[in-house]
């Protein structure tokens, strides 16, 4: 899919082909309230006095703590430390309705310029990019605003006591025409350590980054006189977006697979009507990859990642509908999470792009993965025993080495 009518880039919009997409005439807007966090609080199928519990475990102390490596009081500590940045904006204005960053969009700005600088796509692309990563951002991309992945309506949990209540239509602005893709990377070792309450804070981490990013390049943008609206999970997919601004592909296990960070990152985007030149796909071999490694896939315990090829399966409400891809059982994945007490990424751990890039080796590794040689590539990795689990309590004392 061209966006019609667009100017903005002289080669033209990207399509649906060069981002490697098939979306299907069954295709169906997704509405937030389907999503499975959104589940987890008004779906019997789903909430539970253990989903209860695993939110609850994000906001206060548990009543008795889990005497193993990993789940230990600092470790929930420090999760929900990493998590405090995000999850204060998120409750900032639960009062009214909203929790932003998640299921509303952010709106802790101050009120912008009346005056709108004048600018041409291009150049202002490289201000943006620039002005992201000062503000953090690990990698930044810009593709044109699709209203194919723009949620049909977002979620209230004021009105979450029935299937019949919940949905509150969407309120996002028309005429916005670019999105803004940022990612944060999560710590790798940390993410070593999965499963684990201390892996958490990895997550938990690069959400509250985004933060700080988003409403920052959202407010630098408002001073120039346009609109912006910074989103993390909410208002709209991510990843769709993340793929047409060049940042990465789409992954077996759901996720966005990114050069130099693998899928280990968090993403963030900013919709605006600033106007900016577009980024274009990127192909570096992840597909076809993926077609021949089975590693997420034969190391998740409720086995809820895809194993075969790409297909329009749908295994419940949550998953989108009428798009040939792989797609996770979000409410097997979502179950392990909870039964754990803390969110899952054994699947980000193994996965063969997840490696420690600064290496020269493993940026070798990663070009011959995306040629003939990958499945030679993945023997190595197996052989080499990547994305092997690193003990919670190595993760402390390799810290405190670190510090002396």
């Amino acid at each position: 899919m061209t966006k019609p009518g667009c100017t903005t880039c002289s080669s033209g919009c990207a399509t649906d082909r060069d981002a490697g997409f098939r979306v299907l005439p069954t295709h169906e807007r997704f509405s937030q309230k389907h999503d499975i966090f959104s589940r987890s609080f008004w779906d019997p199928e789903v909430r539970s006095d253990k989903t209860d519990r695993f939110y609850e475990s994000y906001r206060r102390p548990l009543e008795s703590w889990r005497h193993v490596d990993g789940y230990e009081q600092k470790d929930f500590a420090l999760r929900n430390a990493g998590w405090h940045v995000a999850d204060f904006f998120a409750e900032r204005l639960e009062h009214e309705g909203r929790r932003e960053g998640f299921l509303d969009y952010l709106t802790a700005h101050r009120e912008g310029s009346g005056e709108r600088r004048e600018v041409k796509p291009e150049p202002m692309a490289d201000e943006i990019k620039k002005a992201a990563e000062l503000f953090g951002a690990d990698l930044v991309g810009i593709t044109y605003h699709d209203e194919r992945w723009l949620y049909t309506h977002k979620y209230s949990r004021r009105t979450e006591s029935s299937e019949s209540s919940g949905e509150v239509p969407m309120d996002l602005p028309d005429g916005l025409t670019s999105v803004i893709v940022v990612c944060h990377e999560m710590d790798h070792d940390l993410l070593l350590t999965v499963p684990s309450a201390l892996s958490g804070t990895a997550t938990g981490v690069g959400y509250s980054k985004d933060v700080v990013t988003l409403l920052a390049l959202g407010q630098y943008i408002r001073n120039l006189g346009y609109r912006a609206y910074a989103s993390m999970n909410d208002t709209a997919a991510s990843i769709p977006y993340a793929i047409k601004a060049g940042l990465g592909e789409y992954g077996r296990h759901g996720l966005l697979i990114a050069p130099g960070l693998g899928p280990r990152l968090r993403i963030g985007k900013i919709f605006t009507d600033l106007p900016l030149a577009h980024d274009r796909p990127i192909d570096f071999g992840v597909k076809a990859f993926c077609d021949v490694c089975r590693k997420c896939s034969d190391a998740c315990p409720p086995k809820a990642i895809a194993t075969g090829e790409p297909s329009a399966k749908v295994h419940n409400r949550s998953n989108a509908v009428g798009i040939e891809k792989w797609t996770t059982d979000a409410e097997k994945c979502f179950d392990f999470w909870v039964s754990q007490i803390t969110d899952c990424s054994i699947c980000i751990r193994v996965c063969p792009y997840n490696r420690d890039y600064p290496r020269w080796l493993n940026r070798f590794r990663f070009k011959l993965m995306g040629t003939f040689l990958r499945r030679v590539m993945l023997w190595l990795d197996t052989l080499a025993q990547g994305g092997a689990r690193m003990a919670p309590s190595r993760w402390w004392a390799k810290a405190r080495r670190l510090e002396s």
